[in-house]
């Protein structure tokens, strides 16, 4: 641990949870865990293997098949009533592992990256009890006599969680919540650059709650592959993903070979469609500063900036000069939005989207370099293109870091095709000064999520995930919590 981040007391847990203890991987092996703000080693996370895995599994297949977790839901709730009181416990150090594993701005723990999570998981505790698992149809009569119809929801089996390292703790929340809530059982996978995320709330589950041995495991690994296990294996009934379309496309490969449940949300390339009779400058900010927030390492952020001809400079000027004022540089620093990217080789990747986005002839605007004020992490500088075209490659591909795409269009038609023209669809905006002009305009959006004139959608009962390329299924809200169910049909003769 660095002097910079023992003065912030960030304490991590190395070990990996399986079948209810707290354990070394099988092979002895760790691996470093790097703070991307200094490039300077955080700690050390012991490292699953293959073989971790298999164990995992095998534990949370019995934990299913021979406990009563998946029938009892008052149980359940009250599991996840005391999850929930141990993260609240401890939210100070949840706090700190995200800022300096993920390199999260200090100032959004306080809503998406830690506190949200936190509120979400006491929801989840309550959706265990209070959803309804079955009901009845109405009579029907066959072949002369009438019968009773039940249609029950259950819990659907084995859940191998796959997460990224953008959002770890909101992710980990939003999968694991629901998928306990419902009576599954669960192996989680976190991304190998932010293991903590995902190890301590192992630790909270072992010391702190009544969870069964094997309900709830997390294998860490530097290995991506190791989560082909889950994807494979005959035993898990369901895989749980977020990350990148090429990642989810090998999954539902490999998922298809078991004819698993697969529930998959992923990229996106969503555009912020700004009307002519829009106030320009508070529609832009969605898109100006969403995109330097995190360094842009979200998949929801509308990073097209879809601008009316007629107002095309005046809304780049704008758009340039909000992007100039956010501040970014040390996470810790309350007043910074945009931290480090996650590792060398995002930055190196989202540079290279920079460069051909000039070759391709695109006018840089703003940024586009590593800022020369921070030699060390993982940054680079708030980036914004001009005069780009529609089917430039860094108009149709997930940059992933703080880049913002401005793209003209001629009218609402041409603004509607433009949005429409990626193989992407999982969000998207659009602001005018008639609602019922915006919302003609939204209906016809090919996306999962639409903020019309500045609304939020982001909370833990709207469903959220993508049309076409951006995923499968939805996360949140009741269809999120009937992702991890089966339907059951049930006849009786009526008597």
């Amino acid at each position: 641990m660095t002097d910079r981040t023992a003065r912030h007391e960030v304490i991590g847990e190395h070990r990996l949870l399986v079948d209810g203890n707290l354990v070394e991987s099988v092979s002895g092996r760790s691996f470093a865990n790097v703070d991307p703000a200094t490039e300077e080693l955080l700690g050390e996370t012991s490292d699953g293997s293959p073989e971790d895995m298999e164990i995992a599994i095998a534990a949370a297949r019995r934990a299913f098949d021979e406990t009563g977790w998946s029938t009892d839901a008052t149980f359940r709730s009250r599991c996840l009533e005391q999850f929930h009181a141990a993260m609240a416990e401890h939210i100070e150090q949840l706090r700190s592992i995200v800022v300096a594993e993920a390199g999260s701005p200090l100032a959004m723990t306080y809503a998406v990256q830690v506190d949200q999570p936190l509120a979400d998981l006491e929801w989840w505790a309550g959706m265990a009890e209070r959803y309804g698992y079955e009901r009845w149809l109405p009579e029907r009569e066959v072949f002369g006599q009438r019968h009773r119809r039940l249609v029950a929801r259950e819990a659907t089996g084995v859940v191998g969680a796959i997460t990224p390292w953008n959002y770890p703790l909101y992710l980990n929340i939003a999968k694991v919540g629901p998928a306990l809530a419902a009576g599954n059982t669960v192996v989680l996978k976190p991304a190998p650059d932010t293991p903590w995320s995902a190890t301590f709330l192992g630790r909270l589950v072992a010391e702190e709650t009544d969870i069964p041995p094997g309900v709830f495991n997390v294998v860490a690994s530097s290995d991506h592959l190791v989560g082909e296990v889950l994807t494979g294996d005959p035993r898990v009934d369901m895989i749980t993903f977020t990350g990148s379309t090429a990642t989810g496309r090998r999954i539902m490969a490999r998922g298809a070979q078991t004819v698993k449940k697969v529930f998959l949300e992923l990229g996106g390339k969503s555009a912020n469609v700004v009307l002519d009779d829009a106030d320009l400058a508070s529609a832009i900010s969605m898109s100006a500063i969403g995109v330097c927030t995190h360094a842009g390492q979200g998949c929801a952020i509308t990073t097209r900036l879809l601008l009316p001809r007629s107002r095309y400079e005046e809304g780049v000027e704008l758009a340039a000069s909000t992007m100039a004022s956010v501040g970014y540089g040390d996470p810790w620093d309350p007043s910074n939005l945009q931290g480090p990217l996650i590792s060398a080789r995002q930055r190196e990747r989202v540079l290279g989207y920079i460069e051909t986005g000039k070759a391709e002839g695109a006018r840089l605007v703003l940024g586009g370099s590593v800022p020369a004020s921070l030699p060390r992490g993982y940054f680079v500088e708030p980036t914004l293109f001009a005069d780009v075209d529609a089917g430039s490659t860094i108009a149709q591909e997930e940059i992933f870091g703080p880049v913002l795409v401005a793209i003209a269009f001629d009218d609402d038609d041409d603004a509607v095709r433009i949005a429409n023209g990626t193989v992407y669809g999982l969000s998207g905006a659009v602001t005018s000064a008639s609602e019922d002009r915006a919302l003609r305009v939204a209906r016809r959006l090919r996306a999962g999520t639409v903020s019309v004139n500045g609304g939020m959608w982001f909370a833990p009962d709207v469903p959220f995930g993508g049309y076409r390329q951006s995923g499968v299924g939805r996360e949140n809200g009741v269809e999120g919590f009937e992702e991890y169910m089966q339907v059951k049909a049930l006849a009786f003769p009526a008597g």
